[in-house]
Parts: C-alpha cells; structure tokens; sequence
C-alpha cells in the first residue's frame, strides 16, 4: 500500500498537481523591469522599490522625501544632504531623515556597508562610471540623475526628476503634471514682467557660490547661477567666465563689474553682514555699489540649498524675482504663494513661521563645503 501511494504522489507532482504555487515561484526571483537613466542607460530595477541610497546628488534626498511625504524609503545619503535637512524645514518636516546612514556614501561608496543597508537601488551622478561600475559589481542597480543635462536649467531639470520617479514609482505618476504646471506657471509670470525691461536698466548680478579667506567661487556662463539670472531678467556680471561649474573671481574683478546685487548661496556661511562689514580675511567690499545700497541676498533654504534644482525651485525662482525687481514683483505674496506650491504639489501643509524660515537661512547650512 505504501509503495503505491508513493507511486501516486510521483504522478500527481509530474501532472503539475503538487507544482509550488505561482505566487511563491514570482517572490523567490523578484519582479524587475527597465528602465532608461539621464545618462541613457537601461537599468534593470524592482518594480517593487522600497530601500533608496543616493550617492553625491546633495538635493535629490529632499526630492525623493517630498515625492513621498515621508523619508521611509531613505537608507543612504551623502553628508552635505544631511547638514541641508539639519539647518532647514526638511529635517523639521520630516525628522526620520536626520537618521538616513551618511557613512557609506559619503566621499567615497564604501560598498561593504553600503550593502550592509540592502538597497534595492542607488541613485547616482549619470556620468560618474566608476560608481556605477562599482555598484553593478556588486549587484546593486545604479540609476544615473543629472543636474546639468538641461544646461543647468532648474525648473526643467526638476521635471526631469519627477518624471524619473514616476517611472520607479507610477503609483505616484500624477505628481509629474503638478509640478510642472506650478513651476512654468510662476516661470512664466516672471518671464512677462521683466520681458521688457530695456537692457541697460537690467539688474546686474554678482552670485556669490562660495567664500572664505582663501576662496572666492562664483558662476559663469556654464553653471546655475546663470540661469537664475536669465530667468529672472537679471545680467550675471560674471558670465564672460566660460569654464563649467563654479569659476574663481577675485576682488579685482568684483571692482571692475561692479555689480547693483549680490546674492550668496548656502554653499558658504557668509551672510550679507559678512560683505557689509568686511568680515572675510582682508576684502574690502565697501566701494561696490551692491554694498552701498544694501543689495546683498541670502539664497533660501527650504528643502534643500535652493541654488541647486530640487523641490524649492519655483518659489526660490520668485524669491530671486522679488530679490532684483522688488517693485515688479511687490504684488507676488511669497509667503502665500510658498505655502500653496507646497500644498498643491507635495501635500505639505506649512505655517506662516516655518515660511519665513526659509527665507533666512542659518550660516550652519553651508556645513560640508
């Protein structure tokens, strides 16, 4: 009897009729599809997303935590993303980010304790090889953003990034279209106020990148704070500079443009206080005309160090409109339009107080640079 029932157990597993079930055969090799990166490369992911590490794009963290309303999926990030969340409203937002691991990605990818996290992808910079070579080594899926595709174009570069994360996470897909009606909305208000504005009364602009005693870092023509001032109607005084990124300038050079305005990023602790009583090594800032009439900004921090694409883009783009038009722009409510964007795209409700915030930015935010 016991060898025929054996016997029949071995027909019936043949017949498929003791065969492991579908949905035990999908979970023991996970679900995955294709996906094409900023750098144009096909890179297989989960479709079920849910450990993130981001290695050396500082602002894509704060975009991902707003994408989401919430840090949960953030296990890995670079520490100038961090002291970002510390000094603005993210980390008050959402405090579970203050906890994300910055040890494994900050410098270099340590992949050992990277690994350690069990990321089911890594964002990374598109053209940075070597850290896709050594993520793809290790069997981790290395998605490449950019933030300089787009010829340093914020509002479009963080449409970009939208749409890259709709597609990991389409569940979330609604959120491309909002963001990209808000921004160009407010973009193109801006563009139809100061469309007309004869080029010699164009307010000229000098940004201030970075800043200590021994360096003075500002953008050319080939770097953000380009197309801050393009956008806004503005001339950049430095934009004879033709290398890519940040370019060096000196005093000397400050004298010879100088310029009506002054904004100061939070890559650098200086603050406006910093120009006007000369506080940094031996500048002497008093004979440019900026620093006469009391025209030096601090670019905001809300989400993240607004100089960069990210989340705050559009309305930092209105900051900048106020900052260089005020009487242009004295009708725009910053404040209230600040609080709608937010609302309207990411479901983040905020106060009139943690607003004003982000428009005075601590020096501690610079920390990492």
């Amino acid at each position: 009897m016991k060898g025929i029932l054996i016997y029949l157990m071995f027909v019936l597993c043949a017949a498929g009729l003791f065969a492991q079930p579908v949905s035990e055969v999908q979970s023991a090799e996970k679900a995955a599809h294709v996906v094409v990166d900023h750098q144009g490369v096909e890179v297989e992911v989960p479709d079920n997303i849910e450990r993130i590490g981001v290695y050396n794009i500082y602002p894509l963290p704060s975009v991902i935590t707003v994408f989401f309303n919430n840090a949960d999926k953030l296990v890995a990030m670079s520490k100038p993303s961090l002291t970002a969340a510390q000094n603005g409203l993210l980390g008050q937002l959402y405090p579970e980010i203050l906890n994300v691991d910055t040890s494994s990605v900050t410098g270099q990818i340590n992949i050992e304790e990277l690994m350690k996290k069990n990321p089911d992808i890594v964002f990374i910079n598109g053209g940075d090889a070597a850290a896709r070579k050594l993520l793809g080594d290790a069997g981790i899926p290395a998605v490449g953003i950019s933030v300089n595709k787009w010829d340093y174009d914020c509002i479009e570069t963080l449409d970009h990034w939208i749409e890259l994360l709709a597609e990991l996470f389409p569940e979330d897909a609604d959120k491309v279209q909002v963001v990209h009606d808000y921004s160009y909305r407010i973009y193109n208000e801006i563009q139809n106020r100061v469309k007309d504005i004869p080029e010699e009364e164009r307010v000229r602009v000098f940004v201030l990148f970075q800043y200590s005693p021994s360096t003075m870092l500002t953008s050319g023509k080939h770097f953000f704070g380009q197309w801050w001032c393009d956008a806004v109607g503005a001339i950049n005084v430095a934009s004879e500079l033709e290398k890519d990124n940040s370019s060096p300038a000196t005093m000397e050079q400050v004298y010879a443009w100088n310029p009506d305005a002054i904004v100061i990023t939070n890559f650098t602790a200086a603050q406006p206080e910093t120009l006007y009583t000369n506080a940094m090594g031996n500048d002497d800032w008093s004979a440019v005309k900026a620093v006469q009439d009391r025209r030096v900004y601090k670019t905001p921090l809300g989400m993240y160090r607004s100089y960069t694409p990210g989340a705050d883009a559009p309305v930092s783009l209105l900051w900048w409109a106020k900052a260089i038009y005020p009487e242009r722009f004295a009708d725009m409510d910053l404040t209230a339009i600040a609080k709608d964007y937010y609302k309207t795209v990411f479901g983040v409700e905020l106060t009139t107080e943690q607003v004003e915030s982000i428009f005075a930015p601590p020096s501690s935010a610079a920390g990492g640079f």
